[in-house]
């Protein structure tokens, strides 16, 4: 299990006032980053290895996942 108490989460700047329907964001554990839904907080969490969630940001930034 990860301990996540020490967890820094942030939403992204685009989410907006809508409530909060965004993913949060914890980049500062060690050796990891992890994602969680800010309208389920205690649903569950993606774990990433920090080189995979470079590639997926980048491959967003990229425009890589645009809908059709």
């Amino acid at each position: 299990m990860i301990d996540l108490s020490g967890a820094v989460w942030h939403k992204s700047s685009r989410s907006g006032g809508n409530g909060g329907d965004c993913v949060e964001v914890a980049v500062n554990l060690p050796g990891i980053v992890a994602v969680r839904d800010s309208k389920s907080r205690n649903g569950g969490t993606l774990f990433f290895a920090r080189n995979e969630w470079r590639t997926f940001v980048e491959g967003v930034r990229g425009g890589d996942f645009r809908s059709p």
